[in-house]
Formats: C-alpha cells, structure tokens, sequence
C-alpha cells in the first residue's frame, strides 16, 4: 500500500509541479514518472533471489511493480483504470496461489546426480528420499577416487525435491545434489 501511495503522490506531483500561473507546462511531467518506473524496478530486482537452482520472488517483483503501476495511475487521475487495474491483479494473485499449490502437489519424474563422499552408503541417501514421499524408479552408482555418484530417476511431489536438496546438502557426506 506503501508503494501505491507513494506512486500516486509522485505522479500528482509529476503533473502539477511544472504547470505555472497561466495553466501553460514547462517541463517534461514524465520525468518523476520515469523515475518511479526503474526505482520500483530495482527495488523489485532485490526481492528475486536465486538458490540451488530455483529463483524465487518473482511475483514478489512483479506485484511490486505493478502497484506501482497502479498508483501513477491514480497520480495521473485515472480513477477507472487503476480500479480495473487492481481488480485483476488482486484476482490474479489469488488465484494463481491455488494453481501453484495444485502444481507444486503434482508428481514430478525427476532425474538427479548426487555426488558423495567415497564408501557412502545408498541407504542413507535413500531415507531421505523416502521420508519426504519421493520413490527411487532406478539408480546408477559410480565409484571414482574422490567421490561416490548416484545417478537416479525419483518420483514424487514437486516441492518435495527443494526440501530433499537441503536435507541432503546439510549432511556431511554429500558433495553435491542435483535434480534436473
């Protein structure tokens, strides 16, 4: 709300502060507006954080922006289109919540590397999997001097596979986890 109100003081200031006495503009209005549009911007860009392969904030970034959006409009008078504007964001954002959820409960074929200290053991690996409702389908163990790979086929929950990522990473034994 913050940044809508902000938005909207400005673009009003953009507008009026280069009309003088006779009703005649001096100046370029666009200019605040400009400025708006790539500081929300780059505020936006320091919500969006990428981790083991995941980006994450991306809606963060974009309801930043456009509430932003929404708030010039308002600034430049524009009552109605700010309102429709801010219908569909809001219906937008809602909705897509249930779809994401739905995507992220869906079953995922996934295949994985995990590179792990020489001698460990699959079991354990294995346990973790199957702890966060993920099924090995099939698996390739190669030895080599430095490390142990498993290359395996998994299947599970969607959002089960960041969770099993870090459970995995925290352990000391393993060097790497990878799902593509």
């Amino acid at each position: 709300m913050l940044i809508c109100l902000g938005s909207a003081l400005l673009m009003d200031l953009s507008l009026q502060i280069g009309i003088v006495d006779g009703g005649d503009r001096i100046g370029d209005p666009a200019r605040i507006a400009a400025q708006i549009v790539s500081g929300i911007g780059f505020i936006g860009a320091g919500t969006i954080m990428q981790a083991r392969g995941a980006v994450v904030g991306l809606t963060t970034a974009a309801t930043i922006w456009v509430v932003a959006a929404i708030g010039m409009t308002v600034g430049a008078g524009h009552y109605v289109e700010a309102g429709i504007a801010a219908a569909i964001v809001a219906t937008v954002l809602s909705g897509l919540g249930s779809v994401e959820h739905k995507l992220l409960r869906a079953r995922r074929v996934v295949s994985g590397t995990i590179r792990a200290r020489p001698d460990t053991p699959f079991e354990e690996i294995d346990s973790v999997f199957a702890s966060s409702g993920i099924r090995v389908t099939s698996k390739e163990v190669y030895d080599h001097p430095d490390d142990r790979t498993f290359e395996v086929k998994l299947v599970g929950p969607a959002r089960q596979y960041d969770v099993v990522t870090a459970v995995l990473m925290r352990r000391s034994d393993v060097l790497n986890v990878q799902f593509d």
